[in-house]
């Protein structure tokens, strides 16, 4: 583990070449979220080289590379961002404000989104809450909620699945549609290699798209408190959710596996967990098992310590589970403990934090790890006064 953080600057030296630290204006109260989906996307995409041409990269690819204040960030982010995009899960495609039209009937928010002279609907029933008053903030399930209903109850926070079947049906149990017959590939014909994950982080974001072309007053939402989780490959995607999309305030990705926050470097030639190999390639680029399985791993020019400071300057938890082996949670507290420098260097390590506990049984978060959840929804979503400063645990 620490051949692989060594390589990472501290934050004296976050170019890799200077001692220049952010000044304080740079780094006095990061947004906390922002208004759009990606502040940076007027940045042009970085070189992005054939697989023959990348360099070897032993250690975890530095993330402060070229970045000497905190407004470089946007643009070192949307350079990860294309590079995750190219090699690793497809394009997620921007799309136009009015290209998406949405709707509430009832309960339930509808969004119809239309691309290339095709239609694509989203539905999902919004859950308010008994206390409190509107806006409320949101937390969205992807695929399901899998956090315990406990830790919303008596709190003034609704919740929503994301049913990502509307968008990409593929599923590891039952019948599905393949690569290019998805509802997706009908508005993007160009990109039926895509995996799963960079679809299904477009359809989270047009429903975020939905609530904020309403608005409050018909959505009962504050879309300024606006948190993403789910659990196992549904952890997967609420991290790739999270990282590509911006008015996410707070992303929970709880047991994510390989192919989530867990560094592929690290996981690389071990036992019965899931590495880049052994990964289930629907949700990925083929190409990306074809480019970068074996010693090839070391010429993938991002790991997903990557994926994870995408998320800063917001706020991240990571939860973990050591006891279901395949999950390479020793591979996630690499890239946690890699990730955390980004956090670091702009002052704002309380918004990132971590917690891996086991005696449980998959994606049934054991009571003993409640506090640290409570303390995340508690502080980005609600506001209140709370500290996230501690939360670093793994076990010993």
């Amino acid at each position: 583990m620490l051949s692989f953080l060594a390589a990472l600057p501290s934050c004296a030296a976050i170019d890799g070449t200077s001692d220049v630290v952010p000044t304080s204006s740079d780094v006095v109260s990061p947004p906390l979220v922002y208004s759009v989906e990606n502040t940076g996307a007027h940045f042009p995409k970085p070189p992005l080289p054939p697989v023959a041409d990348l360099p070897v990269i032993r250690d975890l690819p530095n993330p402060l590379l070229g970045v000497n204040t905190f407004g470089d960030w946007e643009r070192k982010r949307n350079e990860i961002a294309a590079q995750i995009q190219h090699y690793g899960i497809g394009v997620k495609p921007a799309v136009e404000a009015e290209n998406v039209v949405a709707a509430m009937h009832g309960d339930t928010l509808l969004v119809t989104v239309t691309v290339n002279g095709h239609s694509l609907t989203l539905t999902s029933t919004i859950h308010y809450p008994t206390v409190g008053q509107p806006p409320y903030a949101l937390m969205i399930g992807t695929s399901m909620l899998a956090l315990p209903r406990q830790l919303f109850e008596g709190r003034p926070i609704a919740t929503m699945n994301f049913h990502e079947k509307q968008v990409n049906d593929y599923s590891q149990w039952g019948q599905h549609h393949d690569r290019g017959e998805h509802a997706f590939d009908r508005l993007y014909p160009d990109l039926t290699d895509n995996g799963a994950y960079s679809e299904w982080a477009w359809g989270l974001s047009r429903l975020i798209d939905g609530l904020c072309q309403l608005g409050a007053e018909a959505t009962k939402i504050d879309t300024k408190h606006i948190g993403v989780s789910g659990c196992s490959y549904a952890g997967k995607m609420a991290l790739y959710c999270g990282a590509f999309d911006e008015r996410v305030a707070l992303t929970i990705a709880q047991e994510p596996g390989g192919g989530g926050a867990a560094a592929w470097r690290a996981s690389h030639g071990k036992d019965s967990v899931e590495n880049i190999e052994k990964t289930d390639y629907h949700w990925f680029l083929e190409r990306q098992r074809r480019d970068f399985s074996g010693d090839s791993v070391f010429r993938l020019p991002y790991d997903q310590h990557e994926l994870c400071a995408m998320v800063c300057p917001r706020a991240l938890l990571l939860l973990g589970n050591p006891d279901f082996r395949w999950l390479a949670d020793d591979a996630m507290l690499v890239s946690a403990q890699a990730a955390i420098k980004v956090w670091e260097c702009f002052g704002i390590a309380d918004r990132f934090g971590w917690s891996i506990m086991g005696g449980h049984g998959h994606c049934q978060l054991p009571e003993a790890q409640w506090p640290e959840v409570q303390a995340f929804i508690d502080r980005f979503l609600l506001g209140r006064d709370v500290s996230t400063a501690d939360v670093r645990v793994a076990p010993k």
